[in-house]
């Protein structure tokens, strides 16, 4: 949720990060007006309080004569004070309500728009020229007998599948090289629980406009997890942080899950968009002040991953209406995919300052030891998907692949060939 005072101190701010996202701008006079509204019944319930205890010392050195009258207005007060509790705890539930339904406020040179407006930041590599005609993803899997869709739907349904053999061993390649690389830089890596209780899904802000896509076990009132975003951020949820040595930054390998509602007829063929995959995901905790300039060291690890892979990518600068609720900008590396011909989404990483920390209460003590709310980032370091970029980049007109070099220890084998 947004700064309150923030909001007091720069309503129009927050009214054009609105309209930036495509979302309603009046949300913004609905939290103006109910924070009004808690203060004032704050400040009714504190005045009526303080009256009541002023009255209660009064009774003790009351004569018996003033005696009567006093508790008589006592009882009164005692009544008061109860409905303006009341009326206080119910301001508090709508000032609630109002705060989680406000996006975090747009990073101002963010672009405006929709997905489709995003801004190309960089090219890096060249999209290869085929001397033969590629295959795509799912046609390369199966020769190579290391994707099966087709048990993956007589299993568990549409859009789940099996890594099998050399497939397994490569996404299980692209998670340790990830895993190295996030050691090398300061990261504690982390396997988090993959069913989180609700108020750290909310705390992260995905049981808003992205509700429909997660995962909920009623009987348990437990949700699975679309990214290890989710836990990481609740791992410190209620916390002060020591952060006087710089950010705390963790890596979480875990398998997600996505119900990918309202994708129904989109990127149905092979493994592009699926309910279930794996990943390891960069989570931070640092200063407010801090967090641009972490945000570009997220970017720049991704992309040392990238390169570690060798496909042909661009960097985008995600547009305000992307961007999920908690984030302020979003950075996207897409690879080339040749079949397709244009770029896909590989990883992502979200400056999302102290939107969730707020909502998680996850704080840190400043020069002066008082408490302030910490800053929150993620970012993709690898994910089943960069297996779609990888055969479709690396593929040979026999038909067979050739493995990264930096992937070669853990798949075990230089060239993927067709098993028929």
């Amino acid at each position: 949720m947004i700064d309150l005072r923030f909001l007091r101190e720069n309503p129009d701010v927050v009214r054009a990060s609105q309209r930036a996202r495509g979302e309603d701008p009046a949300l913004v006079d609905a939290l103006l007006a109910a924070d009004t509204a808690r203060r004032a019944a704050v400040a009714n319930a504190d005045g009526l309080r303080a009256e009541h205890k002023a009255l209660g010392k009064k009774v003790g050195k009351a004569s018996p004569e003033e005696r009567p009258a006093l508790l008589t207005r006592g009882q009164e007060l005692s009544a008061l004070v109860k409905a303006a509790e009341v009326a206080e705890n119910a301001a508090d539930a709508v000032l609630d309500a109002a705060q989680r339904a406000l996006s975090n406020v747009v990073q101002e040179g963010a672009p405006a728009g929709g997905e489709d407006d995003y801004i190309v930041l960089d090219h890096i590599g060249t999209p290869r020229e085929f001397d033969f005609e590629p295959k795509d993803h799912l046609e390369l899997g199966e020769s190579l007998g290391i994707i099966d869709m087709e048990r993956g739907a007589k299993v568990s349904g549409a859009r789940f599948y099996f890594l099998t053999g050399y497939g397994a061993l490569l996404q299980l390649g692209l998670l340790q090289l990830a895993a190295q690389k996030a050691t090398a830089n300061g990261f504690t890596m982390m396997i988090p629980p993959v069913l989180v209780r609700p108020e750290i899904m909310a705390g992260t802000g995905f049981l808003g406009q992205h509700s429909a896509e997660v995962y909920h076990l009623e009987e348990d009132d437990l949700y699975l997890v679309g990214t290890s975003e989710v836990p990481l951020a609740g791992y410190h949820s209620g916390e002060i942080l020591d952060l006087n040595d710089g950010a705390k930054r963790y890596a979480g390998w875990s398998s997600c899950f996505r119900r990918e509602a309202g994708s129904y007829g989109k990127d149905t063929r092979g493994i592009i968009r699926v309910h279930q995959f794996d990943k390891v995901e960069m989570f931070v905790y640092t200063r407010p002040e801090e967090a641009d300039a972490e945000h570009r060291r997220l970017l720049a690890w991704e992309q040392e991953m990238l390169a570690a892979v060798e496909v042909p990518y661009r960097v985008i600068d995600v547009a305000a209406g992307d961007l999920g609720s908690s984030a302020v900008r979003k950075f996207d590396c897409e690879a080339w995919v040749p079949t397709q011909q244009t770029y896909r989404e590989l990883t992502s990483t979200s400056n999302c300052t102290t939107f969730q920390a707020r909502r998680l209460n996850v704080r840190y003590r400043d020069e002066n030891n008082k408490p302030q709310t910490a800053a929150t980032l993620n970012g993709t370091l690898a994910t089943t998907r960069w297996i779609v970029a990888i055969l479709e980049n690396h593929q040979q007109a026999d038909g067979s692949v050739r493995v990264p070099a930096a992937l070669v220890p853990f798949v075990g084998t230089e060239v993927l060939k067709p098993i028929r």
